[in-house]
């Protein structure tokens, strides 16, 4: 019931060969049998091996970028799991995993602060996840003691990553990478959501297996509370939240999916005490709209307001990443909606402004300056 604000290609500059590869994508999706798909398949593998290989992160973030449509980039992305999951014992014999950790932060009262992102005790983290067998149990593994971002471990990155990882083919106990940490900066009196990934390298082949399944076990609430203790500063509430670890590819893509999640929860709750408080239950309106600060040029917004104070609302922007299917976005907002009781939720259709041309603004609507045409569902 919701548009699609997101503008593909993300950048122009795809060269004769990323041409190449975007054909055989929309060849294999439009396969009529799945022999003339396979056959697309294995050449977009083939080649998506070769950037990897001869270590082209560039080339990599650059097939991915210039994909014409949503459909062609999730279908590459696809390759590229494959791709990495299952290389060959000998081209990766120590194989790399990431643990998304979702922070939620905020100093007290007007000082910011920053914590560095680095933990001083590594090994506990190793201790909680051997002791209840996070990615297998007897796996032989290690944990780098840096926090990363999303970008330490993207696209760009991963041909390096990889190439790391496979100098320490000859030892036989795995070892941290080098990574650069990404400092957490809180704001000023309120929480905010960061999102960062603990990296580890494993002995053999890891892929997909690095973990048992996609779903935090025992090892979470013991882990979380490592982690709290570890990054603790003086002045600064934290809380720790860690995802299952994955293969580098799929954990990006949960953590990401689960850091929007966590600041969408934030926003809400606190939102909805603000006016229920002030001024009863409010109406949500979740709309599209394109915005070129977003990662694919678009994003959903969530606007929280009640006809009793027409001046007043409260705004959520849930930025669309290139890989999200837009209606599993706008159903995770509504169904949040639902599970805080907020009865009256709609959606407008068509996709809208950044920004409000006579006042400069950014446009969260409220229902009384939904533009005409919008087809509001309520839901």
């Amino acid at each position: 019931m919701i548009d699609d604000p997101r503008a593909f290609p993300l950048t122009s500059n795809a060269g004769d060969d990323d041409r190449a590869v975007h054909a055989q994508a929309e060849a294999s999706l439009a396969a009529a049998t799945g022999e003339v798909g396979d056959a697309s398949d294995a050449r977009i593998r083939q080649e998506i091996a070769a950037r990897l290989e001869r270590g082209d992160g560039a080339a990599l973030s650059r097939l991915l970028a210039t994909s014409p449509s949503a459909a062609v980039y999730r279908h590459l992305w696809r390759a590229l799991v494959s791709v990495w999951d299952t290389a060959r014992p000998e081209d990766l014999p120590v194989s790399l995993f990431a643990l998304p950790v979702v922070v939620v932060a905020a100093g007290d009262g007007d000082t910011e602060r920053t914590i560095d992102a680095i933990l001083p005790r590594p090994d506990g983290v190793v201790s909680i996840l051997t002791v209840h067998g996070a990615l297998g149990a007897g796996r032989q593994f290690a944990v780098g003691a840096s926090l990363v971002a999303a970008e330490s471990i993207g696209t760009a990155a991963m041909p390096s990553l990889a190439a790391a990882a496979g100098a320490f083919a000859s030892g036989d106990a795995a070892a941290p990478l080098d990574l650069r940490p990404a400092p957490i900066v809180t704001a000023r009196g309120h929480e905010t959501v960061h999102l960062r990934f603990l990296v580890g390298t494993a002995l053999g082949r890891g892929g997909a297996g690095a973990a048992p399944g996609p779903t935090v076990g025992p090892w979470g609430a013991p882990l979380a509370g490592e982690l709290a203790r570890q990054l603790a500063r003086p002045g600064v509430t934290l809380t720790a939240l860690p995802r299952a670890p994955q293969s580098l590819p799929v954990a990006l893509v949960a953590g990401r999916a689960a850091a929007r999640e966590v600041a969408a929860m934030l926003f809400t709750s606190q939102a909805l005490r603000r006016i229920r408080s002030a001024v009863g239950e409010p109406v949500a309106i979740v709309s599209a709209h394109r915005c070129a600060s977003a990662p694919a040029g678009g994003e959903l917004r969530l606007s929280l307001s009640s006809p009793l104070e027409p001046r007043e609302a409260e705004g959520f922007r849930c930025p669309l990443e290139p890989l999200d299917r837009v209606a599993d976005v706008a159903a995770m907002l509504v169904d949040l909606l639902r599970d805080c009781r907020v009865a009256d939720v709609r959606t407008l259709a068509g996709v809208h402004p950044d920004r409000d041309p006579s006042t400069g603004f950014t446009v969260f609507y409220k229902p009384e300056t939904v533009p005409p045409g919008a087809d509001p569902a309520v839901h």
